[in-house]
């Protein structure tokens, strides 16, 4: 009987142990990063993921909650993307009206505490057109928020965030002095483009592209006869030599455009989301195929 408080010690010990063990495994977004866990982070569109990939390097572990090749302006959570919320310790999203769903997601996944990263906040929203991550100008705003954010979430880390978006940022501006080579081998005439959905504003104003009309105004909304005639004169007017339009949706109305103008449709721009096509991994690989697609069918 003597040995009996002994063994209960033994036993409460050995399990604060495993509390604590377990406890480890999470980092804590009021005590600081426990040694060898990473920051938990979840990205609302595969594009942004690349963004966190190369600023967090080995010391984040992230999710993506619209899967690649879905369209984030007409996606319907499921119940495990409120689990990826519910486990994030950050999320990253775009803002500026594309994550329409987000508000209910972030309600149902309960983390009052949750860093919260809204990448285009403060940039310049033309026509509420949320897409200005394909401006890679802008893109370097979206780098530097995340850094902050991670910094602010694993400040003993801080140096090496602080040397990956350095890094990255690097890599942005070869890619926009690459893209400005490759459309400056495209004439001025030809730089006109008809484009499904609205995505390549910012790249296209950046660039010296004029994007002459689009045939999804609003999301899941087709274009009516009227509209369609229209985009058909201008493409003739402009002499367009080519439609185009991204892989998650459906071409049928573009070979409409096309054969009524008789022009190209292009079917395999990427911009929402990156591709499961091992050319186009990660941002800087879309951007770097969309811009050779694209510079292709202009000339």
């Amino acid at each position: 009987m003597r040995r009996l408080p002994v063994i209960a010690g033994a036993l409460a010990l050995l399990l604060s142990a495993c509390a604590h063990k377990a406890d480890s495994s999470r980092p804590s977004t009021t005590l600081g990063m426990t040694l060898g866990a990473k920051i938990h982070v979840a990205t609302t569109i595969s594009t942004l993921n690349s963004f966190v990939q190369g600023v967090g390097g080995e010391y984040v572990s992230v999710k993506n909650i619209v899967p690649i090749g879905a369209s984030p302006e007409t996606f319907a959570p499921a119940p495990q993307d409120v689990a990826t919320v519910a486990d994030a310790d950050v999320l990253v999203e775009n803002g500026a009206g594309l994550e329409t769903w987000l508000d209910r997601l972030l309600r149902d996944a309960g983390r009052p505490n949750l860093r919260v990263v809204v990448c285009a906040q403060g940039l310049p929203v033309k026509n509420l057109n949320p897409h200005l991550w394909m401006d890679p100008v802008f893109a370097k705003q979206y780098v530097a928020k995340i850094r902050d954010a991670l910094i602010a979430a694993d400040p003993a880390h801080s140096d090496a965030y602080r040397r990956n978006a350095a890094s990255y940022d690097r890599r942005l501006d070869d890619l926009i002095a690459h893209i400005r080579q490759q459309i400056a081998t495209v004439p001025p005439s030809h730089r006109y483009m008809i484009v499904f959905h609205n995505a390549w504003q910012y790249y296209n104003d950046r660039f010296g592209i004029t994007t002459l009309g689009f045939v999804e105004r609003n999301p899941g909304q087709e274009p009516n006869p009227q509209q369609i005639a229209q985009l058909i004169d201008l493409a003739k007017q402009h002499h367009v030599h080519g439609v185009f339009s991204e892989p998650e949706y459906s071409p049928k109305i573009l070979y409409a455009i096309a054969q009524g103008a008789g022009i190209a449709v292009v079917e395999d721009l990427y911009d929402d989301s990156v591709g499961t096509d091992p050319r186009v991994r990660n941002y800087i690989e879309m951007l770097t195929y969309d811009t050779n697609v694209i510079v292709h069918a202009l000339k």
